[in-house]
């Protein structure tokens, strides 16, 4: 049955929240699905890396630290699944990208102009790519797809999406809008923002 709820973890702190205790990645650092499969926050809650998904592995942020693994965030969520044989790659001249001997590389950001030099895995569940003057130039909160995290925000036409089903973190069939209205609302994928197809609508 596909998933149609969305996980959310809905906070009234703001963004100011300090985003104390995080693993800094260097570059040159891997991981790979069999090996060292992850890059884990200080407090070991949050790792950003491989997680097995199907008969492949898909790359996300998730729940390490509790007994149920519980997904919170996917690269590339609708791209196909990868082989034992790929690597997360956070290379030498500053790209963060999947590599797999079969295919292309595929970069995690969504600007592959910008050059990193250093990567964090938070403990608030972001994860965090800086620039050489130590200035933030993506983050995961900024990029969501099926969560919200304390801490975290969902701006005004930024949407969540549901996944497939409840082990399939592709693209669902529901999706959750904060409009620029303030009315946060559900409608089905690739539909107008109308009333006459809101499944929800909470007034922010």
């Amino acid at each position: 049955m596909s998933a149609i709820l969305f996980l959310l973890f809905l906070s009234i702190t703001s963004t100011a929240v300090a985003q104390s205790g995080n693993s800094n990645i260097s570059l040159g650092s891997s991981l790979t699905p069999t090996g060292r499969s992850a890059w884990f926050s200080s407090s070991g809650l949050f790792a950003f890396g491989f997680y097995q998904q199907a008969n492949g592995y898909a790359v996300g942020i998730f729940l390490a630290g509790v007994p149920q693994k519980t997904v919170v965030w996917t690269a590339n969520r609708d791209d196909p699944l990868v082989s034992t044989t790929a690597s997360l790659n956070l290379t030498t001249d500053g790209r963060l990208i999947i590599q797999s001997p079969q295919g292309q590389d595929r970069y995690i950001t969504d600007d592959s102009s910008q050059k990193v030099a250093k990567a964090s895995m938070l403990d608030s569940g972001n994860f965090v790519l800086y620039d050489s003057d130590h200035k933030i130039i993506w983050q995961s909160f900024e990029h969501p797809t099926t969560t919200i995290l304390p801490g975290q925000r969902l701006l005004a036409g930024v949407e969540l999406f549901s996944n497939a089903t409840e082990t399939d973190q592709s693209t669902g069939i529901f999706r959750l809008k904060m409009q620029t209205d303030g009315n946060l609302v559900q409608y089905p994928v690739d539909t107008p923002d109308t009333g006459n197809y809101a499944y929800y609508a909470y007034r922010w």
